[in-house]
């Protein structure tokens, strides 16, 4: 038998052996009675995701000062006293005031709430209450400089919150994209507007 006999010969083993594993897995008896259906509050406290919009936002709210005893008890000792340290255990959280370090290059605040919400504590996830959970966002957002110690943060404030880097991942024009000397592109890096000129929370 030459070569290529023994090729083709061997291709036509593998492929009858796909085709009887694709019949056996066509066959396999379909399961009933296996588990049940997920309840409403089952389903509620699975369906935590908070998109771009912030319309899925949960009632509550807290400040900077409301936070900053939380993070002391709960964050600090992977990331930091302040955030800007990290740890062993933890990244830096927040970067330097003015530049775009840590959050301050995330382009929406909800990603801040929903990742705190979602896997923090390490170890305690959804440990924390609604309130906690803003009252923690808002001290990351006052030590990257974006919020004031006093500002409430609740489902409004959130959703009018403008992240300093908010149009630094995509430009306002959709057609100088391409142009990343324009867009003072280096390294991958596309800056977006200057921090100072974003608005604050009200």
């Amino acid at each position: 038998m030459g070569w290529s006999t023994m090729r083709l010969s061997r291709l036509f083993v593998v492929t009858v052996a796909l085709a009887a594993s694709s019949t056996a897995w066509a066959q396999s008896p379909k399961y009933e009675g296996v588990g049940r259906p997920a309840t409403d509050d089952e389903i509620k406290a699975l369906d935590i995701s908070i998109g771009p919009a912030g319309k899925e936002y949960p009632p509550g709210q807290g400040t900077a000062k409301q936070g900053a005893p939380v993070y002391a008890a709960k964050c600090a000792v992977c990331h930091g006293p302040t955030g800007e340290e990290g740890g062993v255990l933890g990244p830096r959280i927040v970067g330097k005031v003015g530049t775009r370090g840590g959050i301050q290059a995330w382009p929406f605040p909800t990603t801040i709430f929903d990742f705190i919400q979602r896997a923090m504590p390490r170890f305690n996830e959804g440990t924390l209450t609604h309130d906690q959970v803003y009252a923690l966002t808002a001290f990351l957002l006052n030590r990257a400089g974006i919020i004031k110690e006093d500002d409430v943060m609740n489902a409004n404030t959130m959703r009018e919150l403008q992240m300093p880097n908010r149009n630094g991942f995509v430009p306002s024009d959709l057609a100088a994209i391409g142009d990343f000397k324009a867009r003072g592109c280096r390294l991958g890096h596309c800056p977006g507007p200057d921090p100072a000129a974003a608005p604050k929370a009200k």
